[in-house]
């Protein structure tokens, strides 16, 4: 179970904020209070990183810890034990979404998942897919490599001058378009894309849309329904507060009964019968569980994932959303006071705020932001601040008393 929503620190943001979200249609989302105490974060430092890398709960640790104890005494573990949490999971991943937990694939990394996308959807030659100009790379070669094999092309839309990457989106699908490899938000600066419009014009023309949403799902609410992808993925290491080399991928019921990238044992339908493994079958288990990893059933990582997706079941993504849209929203009213720019709040998503500097970033500045326990990254031409709950005033007066300093 989830540990207690109780506010946890008497210096967090926002302590006067309500715990629980609105109930349906009572107006938007309460925010949350802060939840540092869940984490194991000192004082004295101010991460603004999560889009880099989360910070593990105390939960979640812990879970992986039991989990490297039971690898220490295998005696203990029966077969059973390589599915359950398994599909404890997958009903979680799902529930974020909008799912049924068939719909899902346990998966290593989001490129695992852009790989399985890209090995079953076509592209003619002469055709396009379109991806975002400074797209995370995981979700720019796999397309590449499908383009060249099939004679299409790699269309990349540009960075809008007025940050509204969903125009531009929309204005470079035509009717050569074969599928868009697109994020939830850009990752260089939250830049938001309305992904309910795009599929819904890449269906009007017959094209296919894969997802990464590796820097926005946990945090940002997402509609399976709404959006109708055909490959969604996410990795559990940023916004799902989660550990390294673990993901999730959603594979549409109209594409279950495709090619998976590899041939696992557990895979196969039957291989539940551990002493039925030599009677090989062709057929898989069912829905997108074709596609599943092999050694799938991590028994540090998959208990890891559950705590962490638990808790984030318990907060709902609505009220973190809320949350962090306020925290952002301040830290760029703050920003622009200094002369700073951001992307307009309608055209971002709530939990990340990148910040440019008209006369270019001052020398030194990450330096001089983690000299003074302040971690924030630097992507494309912003500096990315990615705030998550457990982050409290004292951290942003650190952030801009050295923004302050420094210009």
């Amino acid at each position: 179970m989830p540990p207690s929503l109780e506010p946890l620190s008497p210096r967090c943001y926002g302590d006067a904020m309500t715990l629980r979200a609105a109930p349906s249609g009572s107006g938007p989302p309460a925010r949350l209070p802060c939840q540092r105490a869940l984490f194991e974060i000192p004082d004295d430092i101010a991460y603004f990183n999560c889009a880099y890398l989360s910070p593990l709960m105390r939960t979640v640790r812990a879970a992986g810890e039991r989990g490297v104890a039971r690898k220490a005494a295998p005696w203990m573990l029966k077969s059973d034990d390589f599915f359950s949490e398994t599909e404890r999971a997958r009903s979680l991943f799902a529930g974020l979404i909008g799912a049924d937990a068939d719909d899902i694939a346990i998966v290593p990394a989001a490129s695992y998942g852009t790989a399985v996308a890209a090995a079953n959807l076509g592209a003619k030659p002469g055709g396009s897919i379109l991806a975002l100009a400074e797209q995370f790379p995981s979700n720019v070669y796999p397309w590449r490599e499908l383009a060249a094999e099939r004679g299409a092309t790699v269309s990349t839309v540009a960075r809008p001058a007025d940050g509204n990457w969903t125009g531009a989106i929309l204005a470079a699908i035509d009717e050569r378009t074969a599928i868009a490899a697109l994020p939830h938000c850009h990752w260089t600066d939250g830049s938001l894309v309305d992904l309910v419009a795009v599929g819904r014009k890449l269906r009007a023309v017959g094209a296919a849309l894969a997802l990464d949403v590796t820097q926005s799902l946990g945090a940002l609410p997402f509609d399976i329904k709404a959006v109708d992808p055909d490959f969604l993925v996410a990795a559990t290491y940023k916004w799902l507060l989660g550990p390294y080399s673990l993901g999730f991928l959603y594979v549409a019921p109209r594409r279950q009964q495709g090619r998976p990238i590899e041939h696992n044992w557990i895979a196969r339908a039957g291989s539940e019968d551990f002493a039925g493994l030599v009677n090989y079958r062709d057929g898989f288990q069912p829905g997108a569980r074709r596609f599943d990893v092999g050694e799938r059933s991590n028994f540090a990582l998959m208990p890891m994932a559950i705590a962490a997706l638990e808790q984030i079941d318990a907060w709902t993504v609505p009220a973190i959303a809320a949350t962090l849209g306020g925290m952002t929203a301040d830290i760029a009213v703050r920003a622009a006071g200094l002369g700073l720019k951001s992307t307009a709040a309608e055209l971002r998503a709530p939990h990340f705020v990148g910040l440019r500097f008209p006369r270019g970033m001052p020398a030194g500045l990450p330096e001089r932001l983690a000299a003074a326990k302040v971690h924030v990254s630097v992507r494309g031409d912003a500096l990315r601040v990615t705030p998550h709950l457990y982050n409290n005033d004292a951290d942003i007066d650190r952030l801009f008393a050295v923004l302050a300093a420094a210009l």
